[in-house]
């Protein structure tokens, strides 16, 4: 092991409260450029408000709501994941290679599941309530 200390980011995070300060407007700064530079999160974000408009108007439980509006929250979670990975991608090359395609795709597939979680757990949930 070399005793040699690591380069340190110029970007690296403050500490204490700074940190605490700083984060929260960095991660205000993710959410608005999603939202102004991902079609697909615009377009999640206005089903994932719709979701959780419906889900806290059903005659459910409390614990059913949180659960419907977990994974509605997670779809937006990996979204935002995804959108990351994709621009570390494309920011490393724009050229066409198996392994961007790769990175690019898991990504999308990472979406896709928590979709689909998100759909089972809609079914589970509302066909116990009103249907059984």
């Amino acid at each position: 092991m070399s005793n040699q200390e690591q380069p340190v980011s110029q970007f690296k995070s403050k500490s204490g409260l700074r940190r605490i300060f700083s984060a929260f407007f960095y991660s205000v700064d993710g959410f608005c450029s999603a939202w102004k530079t991902e079609h697909a999160f615009r377009q999640e974000l206005v089903l994932v408000i719709i979701g959780v408009v419906i889900a806290l108007v059903l005659h459910v439980s409390v614990f059913e709501k949180l659960m419907m509006i977990a994974v509605l929250a997670l779809i937006l979670v990996v979204e935002l994941i995804n959108s990351a990975i994709e621009a570390v991608v494309d920011r490393v090359s724009l050229e066409r290679h198996t392994l961007s395609k790769n990175a690019k795709d898991f990504g999308s597939a990472a979406v896709l599941l928590t979709f689909l979680i998100a759909v089972a757990t809609w079914t589970v949930i509302l066909l116990d309530r009103f249907y059984y």
